[in-house]
């Protein structure tokens, strides 16, 4: 069960992270400031179990934490939930007595700085097959490919990649490991210029044959669905539990500013304010139900999870629960700027960046077609790595 803790947001660092939200997006930069905030605050320690001088938090803690903050600051929320994954995976496995990931762990407790290098041109399955190669050398493992929407790119100093070892083409493995900044042929290309969750800086990584020593190797699986461990479903499980919490704390905040905004708004045609017109008050609603179905869903998914409970269809239950969330966000940013006016439109309108910061979620994986595919194959009893995929 989860253990109550005091946030490590406070309200005045919440402000100022507001303040800059706009700016960071407007010059296209890093949220640098946020980060070294509320790395000072502790937000980068919450899933570092106490004995390592972090806060202990559960992914149940860790999501509402995310949540909040990405009422403030979403592209902020969204860039540190790629360390705190990572921590939180290797945290549940040693709460569990699986010591193999502890080394994470220690080293974040050192200050290193995790990040995600999953996303890849020409890989629609992400984390589970990739289009970068692996090749077994003395020692540990060579890996060359181009990695994408590599979040927190000037800061990372660990990036957990996965790549494919093909060297038996009938039976190709994932290698799931962690790459220094500073190993020779890691090479980061500035290409973040983007419609939205700007603040991010998810640069390309470009790796030429960047060496992961066998100590940063966390695991060697088989391809495909088949080598979905405890480790793929443990950084799935935080990265899409946070991914849904980032963009419901968007949506939060979207219905605050619609309701101030059309309770000051006034018409010729109304004698009170547009709060009055019925369908004002409808739009609304709208909004107010979609909430009230995503934050339960999340946290079910959170605590059952915690439990230790996970139902063999859990991956058809993660990407479901992704999908409800990141759709209802963008549902409902597209109907606040209905409700707007022209107003919405402004860039001076926070509504303008939210509705733009909203469809980034989309992308994120699993995006819909691959959403539908894994939803629709488990519930019909495919297995999801059957040849041909369609056909």
């Amino acid at each position: 069960m989860t253990v109550a803790h005091s946030s490590v947001l406070s309200e005045p660092l919440l402000q100022r992270c507001r303040e800059r939200a706009p700016i960071y997006d407007r010059d296209n930069r890093f949220f640098q400031e946020d980060f070294e905030e509320l790395r000072d605050a502790g937000y980068l320690r919450m899933a570092l179990p106490r004995e390592l001088g972090g806060l202990g938090m559960t992914l149940g803690e860790v999501a509402r934490e995310t949540r909040l903050l990405a009422q403030h600051a979403p592209a902020t929320a969204l860039g540190l939930n790629m360390h705190n994954y990572w921590l939180g995976n290797a945290a549940d496995h040693l709460r569990r007595g699986d010591t193999s990931l502890e080394w994470i762990l220690r080293e974040a407790a050192a200050g290193e700085i995790f990040a995600a290098g999953h996303a890849e041109h020409g890989n629609d399955i992400p984390g589970l097959l990739s289009t970068t190669r692996a090749e077994r050398v003395d020692g540990g493992w060579r890996l060359t490919g181009k990695k994408s929407f590599g979040s927190l790119s000037p800061v990372w100093t660990r990036l957990g990649v996965h790549a494919m070892d093909v060297s038996d083409p009938a039976a190709p493995k994932i290698v799931h490991g962690f790459l220094a900044r500073e190993t020779d042929g890691v090479t980061i290309k500035e290409s973040w210029d983007v419609l939205g969750m700007r603040a991010t800086r998810s640069d390309d990584t470009v790796l030429e044959n960047a060496f992961v020593p066998d100590r940063y190797v966390a695991r060697i699986v088989p391809a495909g669905a088949a080598g979905a461990d405890s480790f793929v479903i443990g950084f799935f499980t935080w990265a899409l539990v946070n991914f849904a919490n980032v963009y419901y704390g968007l949506g939060l905040r979207v219905r605050d500013l619609i309701v101030d905004h059309v309770k000051s708004k006034s018409s010729l045609a109304v004698t009170r304010s547009m709060a009055y017109h019925p369908e004002i008050q409808h739009g609304i609603a709208e909004i107010a139900i979609e909430l009230e179905a995503i934050g339960p869903h999340i946290d079910t998914m959170a605590a059952i999870w915690e439990s230790g409970a996970v139902p063999p269809d859990w991956f058809l239950k993660l990407v479901a629960m992704k999908y409800h969330a990141v759709e209802g966000a963008f549902r409902i940013a597209d109907r606040a700027l209905d409700l707007s006016g022209g107003f919405g439109m402004f860039k001076k309108s926070e509504l303008e960046r939210l509705f733009r910061d909203s469809r980034a979620g989309r992308f994120h994986p699993a995006n819909s077609a691959l959403t539908h595919e894994i939803v629709g194959k488990i519930a019909l009893g495919i297995n999801p790595d059957e040849q041909p995929r369609w056909g």
